[in-house]
């Protein structure tokens, strides 16, 4: 019987990239638990026992079952971060119209750099 060891060496990467995809299969169901808003907490608590417990049937169960939801619950979360306001202050209508117009009163030199600058402070605080 003769040994192939490159065999053996396909053999060892494709169980690793297997159990690579499994542990992050495993993952994002459990996050998907986590994130689901139409889930109650002992539904969630069922659901993470399940998955943990008897990783298999809990994982794959979980695929069958809701499976579908879980690009929804994503795309959901990705439209709220796109249009959550940020931290930062925006300006309202009346502010950016001041600021625009010592904008253009310092294009047409009416007015200064450091006075456009006091003036811009003045409307933003």
């Amino acid at each position: 019987m003769s040994s192939y060891p490159l065999l053996n060496v396909f053999l060892t990467m494709m169980w690793f990239f297997l159990w690579v995809l499994w542990l992050t299969m495993v993952f994002w169901v459990l996050i998907d638990i986590f994130r689901s808003p139409d889930l109650s907490g002992w539904v969630k608590a069922g659901w993470v026992l399940l998955t943990v417990l008897l990783p298999f049937v809990g994982v794959l169960t979980y695929l069958i079952a809701r499976g579908s939801m879980m690009h929804e619950h994503q795309d959901r979360r990705d439209r709220n971060e796109i249009y959550r306001p940020s931290d930062r202050a925006i300006p309202d209508e009346g502010q950016a119209s001041e600021i625009s117009r010592l904008a253009a009163l310092r294009d047409r030199s009416v007015i200064t750099e450091a006075e456009f600058q006091q003036g811009k402070t003045k409307v933003l605080s």
